[in-house]
């Protein structure tokens, strides 16, 4: 047996051991799973975990008796949702099984300190910062304030797609909803076609088509622009109507991440915000 693998063989048994330790964590009533009957083991049992992941039971099987088989990005990302893993474990895991690192992580290590000193000097004025797919990979206390926070929102679901078409508190802060949701739908099919195969653009429209009937309809209309939205106005339940003007800074010559400054549209919005946070 060669170094290679050897090394490989370990790195199988210990995805293996992960794997068992995160499933045994998990109890059938926060996937939302009947508890009924006498369970010989603490947690999911593996069809269960296979089931809610879309994998098939005896290839999750084997991945968990540390066979010699390979995963796919798309199919770790479904792993790691049901398995509720936070963004070291879900890090961690493809780097088990390796795979490419994820790509919202690889995101988040290309921003630099400095970008986060930016974002708080620009206070009170609210920033974030978002690549092509939409995810926010950081963001300053006034935008959190902003959007009635972000903090308590799981890492992998901090995606601005994923919270106007399906958080109902993001819904009720955008009095314009109804008219900028299609068009940042169509601005994201447009961004799409540079990354039409990658796992992680699929399985966000995967899982948008399946959480929301308002994307399904959008998403089979096919409509695109690469207008971006300059004037967006929000409503904050303690001060009332805010409108803002964006600004995009773009961190690099051909980088898709660009920090987002929303600027006072108006007096009236300038003094509503916070002096300090």
């Amino acid at each position: 047996m060669t170094v290679d693998s050897r090394v490989a063989e370990v790195r199988r048994h210990e995805l293996a051991a992960f794997l068992r330790s995160r499933r045994e964590r998990i109890t059938p009533d926060q996937v939302g799973l009947p508890i009924g009957g006498r369970r010989r083991t603490p947690g999911l049992r593996r069809e269960e975990v296979a089931q809610l992941a879309g994998v098939g039971v005896t290839w999750y099987t084997w991945l968990e008796q540390g066979r010699d088989i390979n995963a796919s990005e798309q199919v770790l990302d479904a792993i790691s949702r049901t398995l509720r893993l936070d963004p070291h474990e879900h890090t961690h895991l493809f780097t088990l099984a390796g795979a490419p690192e994820p790509p919202l992580e690889k995101d988040c290590k290309l921003l630099s300190q400095n970008v986060h000193r930016m974002m708080d000097k620009l206070e009170p004025f609210p920033v974030c910062v978002r690549n092509a797919r939409c995810d926010i990979l950081a963001y300053n206390r006034a935008y959190d304030w902003l959007m009635g926070g972000l903090d308590d929102i799981p890492f992998e679901d901090r995606n601005t797609l994923i919270q106007c078409l399906t958080n109902p508190e993001w819904r009720r802060r955008l009095p314009d909803w109804e008219l900028n949701v299609p068009r940042a739908v169509a601005g994201f099919r447009a961004a799409m076609a540079e990354h039409i195969a990658e796992p992680a653009w699929k399985n966000l429209v995967k899982r948008l088509r399946q959480e929301s009937e308002l994307f399904e309809r959008m998403w089979k209309e096919h409509d695109v622009t690469s207008e971006r939205i300059v004037l967006k106005r929000y409503l904050h339940p303690d001060v009332g109507l805010l409108r803002f003007e964006f600004s995009y800074l773009y961190l690099g010559r051909r980088s898709e991440i660009s920090l987002a400054t929303l600027t006072p549209a108006d007096e009236e919005t300038a003094a509503k915000l916070p002096s300090s946070f």
